[in-house]
């Protein structure tokens, strides 16, 4: 089911590639749109996760790094694989102050998880292990492969549609609408893009929600560091992410405004019906309820990323 949704979802963004080539060019412009469009996607498959990690320059770590929180946060990660029956895959920090998450990889032997510096920093470790099971189960749905590549195609066609009004001036009699296509071409695009990417998003997110929370036995942890990171990143900015806003889906809470609205253009589920649903299921698993109160803690220097010497003492976990 999974090989069928991104091969339907490849063909919608192939399909408004070829569109945008038509607008710009005509039929001349749809021809190279369509064989740019069959090599980015043969090259996407193979590597859009590469292109992800380069970009938020993910540095991959292990059980040896010096500092005690990067190294409980692998040893969780590998342990949680393996009581999921998964290969180990790479486990990364990103340098950024804004605590999120995401899993890329065309299959689970070719999977990385990603955790910012900030989610290291500022997320208890029951709650870290929560969002890496959750990302866990992406990898385990084999989510990752759709996710990764249409990112990376959606970003495509979002910057080839911003390209278009280069061209939109003077008179084409191959290129139709003239300069009103042209600016149609400029919203509408990138909008169909955020739609075909929204058409998998929330259900994937709940399901990926339950099956992580299967995999740590922790619905709770992984409901309050849902509502930790969502209220930190409506104020701690992620500027790769920013530059590339189709990447933002990726994410286990949206990294551009931290939205969290059920609204026409969002790629995540409101946080609340997220968290509502993972309480039910911890009912259901016959654990009592517990929910640590949220304090906000105040973000200061991000620390976790340095790869050779600590600066500073372990956490209480590590």
């Amino acid at each position: 089911m999974n090989h069928l949704k991104t091969f339907t979802l490849l063909a919608a963004l192939t399909a408004l590639f070829v569109g945008i080539g038509y607008l710009i060019g005509g039929t001349t412009g749809m021809l190279i749109a369509l064989v740019f469009a069959g090599g980015m996607n043969l090259f996407s498959y193979w590597n859009a996760d590469k292109i992800v990690l380069r970009m938020y320059r993910a540095q991959p770590v292990d059980e040896t790094h010096p500092n005690a929180v990067v190294r409980a946060y692998v040893g969780d990660v590998v342990q949680m694989a393996r009581d999921a029956g998964l290969p180990r895959p790479v486990v990364a920090i990103i340098p950024n102050d804004q605590p999120n998450a995401f899993a890329t990889g065309r299959n689970p032997e070719n999977a990385a998880v990603c955790a910012t510096t900030g989610l290291l920093d500022m997320l208890t470790r029951e709650e870290i292990r929560g969002v890496m099971a959750h990302e866990l189960a992406h990898v385990k749905n084999r989510d990752t492969l759709t996710m990764t590549v249409t990112a990376t195609v959606a970003g495509a066609i979002a910057a080839l549609a911003n390209f278009a009004m280069f061209f939109g001036g003077g008179e084409d009699r191959e290129r139709p609408g003239g300069i009103v296509g042209m600016l149609a071409l400029m919203i509408l695009a990138p909008m169909a893009a955020g739609l075909v990417q929204m058409a998998i998003s929330r259900t994937r997110e709940y399901e990926a929600d339950k099956v992580g929370a299967e995999i740590a036995k922790d619905p709770a942890s992984l409901a309050s560091a849902l509502e930790k990171i969502e209220a930190y990143a409506r104020r701690i900015h992620n500027p790769t992410a920013e530059r590339n806003p189709a990447s933002g889906q990726l994410f286990i809470i949206n990294p551009l405004a931290g939205r969290g609205a059920d609204n026409l253009f969002s790629t995540h589920p409101n946080t609340g019906n997220r968290v509502k649903a993972l309480l039910a299921l911890g009912t259901q698993m016959g654990l009592a309820p517990r929910r640590a109160a949220f304090t906000e803690v105040a973000p200061g220097p991000v620390t976790t990323s340095v790869p050779t010497t600590p600066s500073r003492a372990p956490g209480p976990w590590g």
